[in-house]
């Protein structure tokens, strides 16, 4: 082993990690293609915004921009307890969700126990094996979904596993697991193992809510954001549901304030105004039959999906990168699946019906012209 110095990391695999990739953003792609008009369909924000209630509750906290926030959140957590029928107690806050899946790692696994996760998963599950120095495993994915039978025989041997984290639905692929297929791979979980459940697009597709597994096992934690449909990504604010227990060494670990109050205000209008995300779900979901419709008229494949964004087969039609440039010259913004293995696809986000139709009509340029 070489000897440590001031700059070698806590452990070795942190060394392993690559510097995120976030994808182009809207003032990047104008300074490089010299582009004004500019679609960003690439990160599955809400092409619809926040609601405007969300305007409001921000303005009013302006004044009191002094003062630090609530540090427990008790409002914000009485909000997201009526929603989800919790107790406050079952509640951690968190910077997004990325934040809150940190805390987890850090609160309860160890350099020498594992992390498993699903290959196709969100890219955040392998960087945070690496970043508490622990046993990443990767699962094979079966077309290109999870396969929970595949990732318990992995539990069972894999002796120190400690968490399993299963994205549903799953970014980047859209696919979904059933709740009684949920229900049985956590029902066949050894006690002492976690089961993180990254729920972030949930309200896309609300009939997959497992929120019920807290009831019947005290080894469940369901992760959950503002980011997407409730239209927050810049606040960066999400939280976690799980046994008190658990909560209790989560809030422990949390850094103080870790969620500002610009965050938890806006946070709280949102979750008052189901309204507009009964909208939100309504047009997503009819925005994607459109949208698929013309990926098959197109002749491109895709991945059926229950999320806010397509996983497309570019190179089903032509050559993916070529495709992928087109599209950045017209000023459309996709997200290239390279990074998770997946050559020759692409994420696209599912927008509003005039982002959609500026898409296909872009794309169906961009394919002619190969």
């Amino acid at each position: 082993m070489s000897q440590k110095t001031f700059f070698s990391p806590a452990y070795d695999s942190i060394n392993q990690l690559d510097v995120y990739q976030a994808g182009k953003t809207v003032d990047e792609l104008k300074r490089e293609y010299d582009v004004n008009n500019v679609l960003k369909l690439a990160s599955n924000e809400n092409a619809l915004g926040s609601s405007p209630h969300v305007t409001l509750a921000i303005t009013e906290q302006l004044g009191h921009l002094a003062r630090y926030p609530d540090c427990r959140g008790d409002e914000l957590k009485l909000a997201i307890a009526q929603l989800t029928d919790r107790k406050r107690s079952q509640i951690t806050l968190g910077n997004g969700a990325i934040d809150l899946m940190q805390i987890i790692a850090h609160s309860f696994v160890a350099p020498d126990e594992a992390i498993i996760y699903s290959q196709y998963a969100f890219f955040v599950f392998p960087m945070l094996a690496k970043i508490v120095g622990a046993r990443g495993v990767e699962v094979p994915a079966k077309r290109y979904a999870h396969d929970l039978d595949a990732m318990l025989e992995a539990v069972k041997q894999t002796p120190n596993t400690r968490l399993v984290f299963i994205a549903n639905p799953n970014n980047p692929t859209g696919t979904l697991l059933s709740q009684q297929q949920i229900h049985n791979f956590v029902a066949n979980i050894p006690e002492q193992v976690l089961v993180v459940l990254d729920e972030a697009y949930i309200e896309y597709c609300p009939e997959s809510d497992n929120s019920a597994l807290l009831d019947a096992f005290d080894n469940v934690i369901i992760v959950r954001t503002f980011s997407k449909a409730y239209g927050l990504a810049s606040l960066r604010i999400g939280y976690a549901l799980s046994h008190s227990q658990i909560a209790e060494v989560l809030n422990r670990v949390r850094l103080p304030y870790n969620v500002n109050a610009l965050a938890q205000s806006a946070a709280i209008a949102a979750l008052e105004d189901q309204d507009f995300i009964a909208k939100v779900y309504k047009i997503n979901h009819g925005q994607m039959r459109w949208v698929c419709k013309q990926f098959d008229a197109l002749g491109l494949d895709f991945m059926p999906s229950y999320a806010s964004f397509v996983m497309v087969n570019a190179a089903s039609v032509g050559d993916v990168d070529a495709i992928y440039e087109g599209l950045l010259q017209q000023g459309v913004i996709v997200r290239s699946l390279r990074s998770y293995g997946l050559e020759g696809w692409l994420r696209i986000t599912v927008g509003t019906p005039e982002d959609n139709t500026r898409l296909i009509d872009t794309l169906r340029d961009v394919l002619e012209s190969l």
